[in-house]
């Protein structure tokens, strides 16, 4: 009977050892996939290091003669953060509870987020092929730029590493570790067809007050429940034509989407900024690069610039980093002429063209871009003069153009970030003087024999073409047309080759209007 019981107490040993050798296994200290060997941790700035471990374990954390200690929280998580660290590398970092992890050719330097839809995903891979610029950058090793993906690990940036990799995310970060010399990290998370209301958090979204605003303007005029009648009707017809189709061996017409509530979306709000951002906080950062636009917002009656007003809010408010800056890229993608067509970063701009008959009146939807600048340390890299299409392919350029927007706009470089921008205007009996900024050095127009892509109008809202004239950092406008002007547009068109006006930096003036939004 005793050996019974020293067997079965045995039994019972070797029992409670297999199942409490998984908990001390997962009681490891354990970094997320964001801090990994080769990563950039961002200079100048105080950088946070976290984990999980054993609920109250003490960690230690131990980088460049710094060392900081925190205890596990109850449910494992744990955070410290060390002070600002200068730049340069490598050197290695290790985390210290019942285990050591360490962190190998770990660097300093600048650490810059790319988001958005196809043109911020689109790889070196698929774009080197038409962009001899991208071959080029593709071509070399860049020991000082590391990449990161959706959060994951880190690698060096070289000819092998690259192909995956952002296209424009990674000519840009190439820009800037040439200029600053000092080690760039790049992380991106893109989705291709995607709409800027699956980026933000649905908290984000749900508290912004000029959301909300939106919102309950759409709402006193949108029914839902006519909608909901229409879109049976319409899903009647869809149903007859996708038979007819499969009768025909063809493919079946796109079937209607069912109309939501306004404010609503027929998506998940939220869902690509938790599976591809939130895994990369709090990692710090300086900033980040947007390409987004295309796809619109998918909230029933938000549009595209309240929308990224409560993304970049959220963005920055649950990075916990302040305002960081924000650069985005300009939409619709080219559509207009540039001022050195000879230039590799402008060799793809549209051709100069003559002005259409009729002034134009469809710029709605690139002055709602423009706009998104006016929120605080935002700013917009023009792309107008870069190429056309839904997917340019002068990457290289825009990552260019992108760069010295950072350059100019967030580091203080020497370097205009715009063309002439509308500042005021003032009707001076048929006369119409308008002022800029980002005149930088001089107004200028390039290609054909005089300064075109301005219109006037009087009291009436009528628009005609005006003889334009550069006095200063100024524009003088007439128009035998229009005897008393009083409001003003430029380029205000979704494509605009026709006009012509620039600052000697080589940059194209922003399109405006007086009599809208932008005033």
């Amino acid at each position: 009977m005793r050996s019974v019981s020293r067997a079965l107490a045995l039994l019972l040993l070797v029992g409670y050892a297999h199942t409490t050798a998984p908990t001390r296994a997962a009681a490891e200290v354990k970094l997320p996939p964001v801090l990994s060997s080769h990563m950039v941790l961002q200079r100048d700035a105080q950088v946070p290091i976290w984990g999980t471990a054993a609920p109250e374990e003490k960690v230690t954390v131990k980088f460049r003669g710094q060392e900081r200690t925190a205890t596990a929280d109850k449910t494992g998580k744990w955070l410290v953060k060390l002070d600002a660290l200068k730049a340069g590398g490598p050197d290695k970092l290790t985390v210290t509870g019942t285990n050591t992890v360490t962190l190998d050719d770990v660097l300093v330097g600048e650490v810059w987020v790319g988001s958005g839809q196809s043109n911020m995903q689109g790889s070196v891979a698929g774009y080197v092929k038409g962009d001899p610029g991208l071959a080029k950058l593709a071509a070399g090793a860049y020991p000082k730029v590391r990449l990161s993906k959706s959060g994951g690990k880190w690698q060096e940036a070289n000819e092998q590493s690259v192909n995956g990799f952002s296209a424009i995310l990674f000519a840009f970060g190439v820009g800037l570790q040439k200029e600053l010399d000092v080690p760039v990290g790049l992380m991106v998370g893109a989705v291709g067809g995607t709409p800027s209301g699956y980026w933000l958090s649905e908290e984000a979204y749900r508290s912004d007050d000029a959301c909300k605003a939106v919102v309950k303007k759409f709402a006193e005029t949108y029914d839902l429940e006519k909608a909901k009648a229409a879109h049976a009707a319409a899903l009647k017809k869809w149903e007859a034509a996708a038979e007819q189709a499969k009768k025909d061996g063809k493919n079946p017409p796109a079937k209607p989407s069912a109309p939501v509530a306004a404010g609503e979306s027929a998506g998940k709000i939220g869902n690509l900024y938790a599976a591809h951002v939130r895994p990369m906080q709090p990692f710090a950062i300086r900033g980040v690069l947007w390409d987004q636009g295309e796809s619109g917002t998918a909230i029933n009656g938000v549009d595209q610039y309240t929308l990224m007003g409560a993304l970049i809010h959220g963005w920055r408010k649950e990075w916990g980093q302040g305002d960081f800056p924000f650069v985005y890229v300009q939409k619709p993608s080219g559509g207009g002429c540039a001022f050195d067509p000879a230039d590799p970063v402008t060799s793809q701009g549209e051709k100069f063209a003559p002005l259409p008959k009729a002034v134009p009146n469809d710029g709605a939807y690139r002055e709602t871009h423009v706009r998104i600048m006016t929120y605080p340390n935002t700013f917009m890299a023009t792309s107008s003069d870069l190429g056309p299409g839904v997917h340019p392919t002068n990457k290289s350029g825009y990552g260019a153009r992108s760069a010295r927007v950072a350059l100019g706009g967030v580091y203080g470089k020497k370097v205009e970030i715009y063309g002439p921008v509308y500042k005021s205007h003032k009707a001076d009996g048929e006369k119409v003087r308008v002022a800029f900024d980002h005149a930088g050095q001089g107004l200028a127009f390039k290609h054909g024999e005089k300064l075109q892509g301005f219109a006037v109008a009087g009291a009436d809202g009528k628009f005609e073409w005006a003889d334009a004239t550069i006095e200063g950092n100024e524009v003088v406008l007439t128009s035998a047309k229009v005897t008393k002007p009083v409001a003003v547009r430029y380029a205000w068109a979704n494509q605009h080759p026709w006009a012509n006006l620039f600052n000697r930096d080589g940059l194209p003036a922003l399109p405006f209007r007086t009599d809208g939004p932008t005033k």
